[in-house]
């Protein structure tokens, strides 16, 4: 099967490879799904980065503690999405495998540990057209 990919691939471009995990998390029957919006306003999926020694779940685990302040049970694997894109932010261009997890639940254990990013919960069709990425508005479409 082949993997979606999306930004643009220019030749031209040394990318950093930066291994991501990311999760769907919703509520009320799955009728709306959580995102976090960045400093600089964009939307993403929870999750983030795979550091090194890390499995994706790991990651996941970690993130949602960071993110959210919540524990998740990971469900369903919805599968790998490449991303390319040019982060003004860090100056770099990356190229970001992304791995797409389904919380089948999740509990509060606690405040978000990083207190930089917005929680917003919203549709699953708004969600769909406030995520940056490609890759994440591709892993909400498989899922819905």
């Amino acid at each position: 099967m082949e993997i979606p990919s999306f930004g643009e691939k220019s030749e031209t471009l040394v990318y950093k490879k930066r291994l991501g995990a990311y999760i769907i998390v919703s509520r009320n029957d799955n009728s709306e799904i959580v995102l976090i919006q960045a400093p600089n306003g964009a939307y993403f999926l929870p999750g983030g980065e795979i550091e090194q020694g890390e499995t994706k779940e790991a990651a996941i685990n970690r993130e949602m503690l960071e993110e959210l302040g919540i524990e998740v049970v990971i469900g369903e694997y919805l599968g790998q999405a490449d991303e390319y894109f040019h982060s003004r932010h860090r100056c770099t261009d990356y190229y970001n495998p992304g791995y797409f997890f389904v919380a089948d639940e999740w509990k509060q254990v606690c405040e978000p540990l990083e207190k930089t990013n917005e929680i917003r919960w919203v549709s699953v069709e708004e969600g769909i057209s406030l995520l940056k990425r490609g890759s994440h508005k591709w892993a909400v479409k498989k899922w819905q």
